[in-house]
């Protein structure tokens, strides 16, 4: 793939994720975050190319979110560390189905631990029911909604990358 078409899809990863991140703004940032734009972190499964796009769009809501400087760091921090934990599964976990379980979980255990930790810090609730807020709406989200999602699109994605 050459280096242009490389760049319009981050582009264009980081405008969906932080747009629909946004529009459901409410919903995006609280201690129950459904972020509907996190299913889309499941195409890292498929190349490392949207582990940049991913976190450039978390980073670019996050600058326009509630939470100031610390969801802009911590919040995308997580999220990288979680895009490329579900990256580096499959090539640690053989079997398809159970890597691809295991990587929806990734986003479900960092993000619930480090946005909640934030979350919990930042406007004072009790961290445990943070952690468990934020893993909860990442479970929902990632792995009850994403996994149907990523087999969904599989077969659309050999045409926009040729090795998946």
């Amino acid at each position: 793939m050459n280096k242009t078409k490389r760049i319009v899809i981050t582009a264009a990863i980081a405008a969906l994720y932080a747009v629909t991140t946004l529009v459901i703004a409410p919903l995006s940032f609280g201690s129950y975050q459904f972020r509907i734009s996190e299913v889309l972190v499941l195409l890292a499964l498929f190349d490392p190319l949207y582990i940049g796009g991913l976190t450039l769009g978390c980073f670019i809501a996050n600058m326009l979110g509630p939470n100031g400087m610390m969801d802009i760091i911590f919040g995308t921090i997580a999220t990288f560390i979680s895009v490329v934990a579900v990256y580096y599964t499959p090539k640690i976990i053989r079997n398809s189905k159970s890597a691809l379980i295991i990587a929806s979980l990734w986003p479900t255990i960092i993000n619930g631990l480090i946005v909640g930790w934030m979350l919990s810090y930042l406007y004072a609730l009790p961290l445990i029911l943070t952690i468990f807020q934020v893993a909860l709406g990442e479970f929902v989200v990632v792995t009850i909604l994403g996994i149907p999602f990523v087999k969904f699109i599989k077969p659309y994605m050999k045409k926009i990358i040729p090795n998946v």
